[in-house]
């Protein structure tokens, strides 16, 4: 089973990333701050994180390598949401452990098809 924690604290953000993964028979999990996205990865590490690159309690980066630092048997895929290309915070949000960042404000088809991309690279890193 796949399940996606998106970490925004954009209420409207959350609800609408969740109605278009969900779509997919994918269990989404909410967190408005990194702290409480924290919390649920220390008990339930989920296989894909979509955390904003401003979250209200730490810098993105700095949760990501939080992240990155708890053992488990899941490492999840983690992409960074975005609003412009900025090479520098990209690079990083990178450095720290992200996987793939993507932009916002996204659609339906746009957030899809950037996660059918992510899915796909995770498999072929598994192959």
């Amino acid at each position: 089973m796949n399940r996606c924690l998106i970490v925004d604290d954009s209420s409207v953000i959350r609800k609408v990333a969740k109605r278009i993964i969900a779509s997919r028979g994918i269990t989404v999990i909410e967190a408005a701050t990194a702290q409480e996205a924290l919390r649920y990865c220390r008990m339930d590490m989920p296989e894909t994180i979509i955390a904003d690159i401003t979250l209200p309690d730490m810098e993105t980066r700095d949760f990501i390598s939080q992240v990155r630092a708890i053992k488990g048997r899941v490492r999840p895929v983690v992409s960074v949401l975005i609003n412009e290309m900025d090479v520098t915070t990209v690079m990083r949000c990178k450095r720290a452990g992200a996987d793939a960042h993507m932009f916002k404000p996204f659609n339906r088809e746009l957030l899809l098809r950037r996660l059918d991309d992510i899915f796909a690279e995770q498999q072929a890193k598994a192959a």
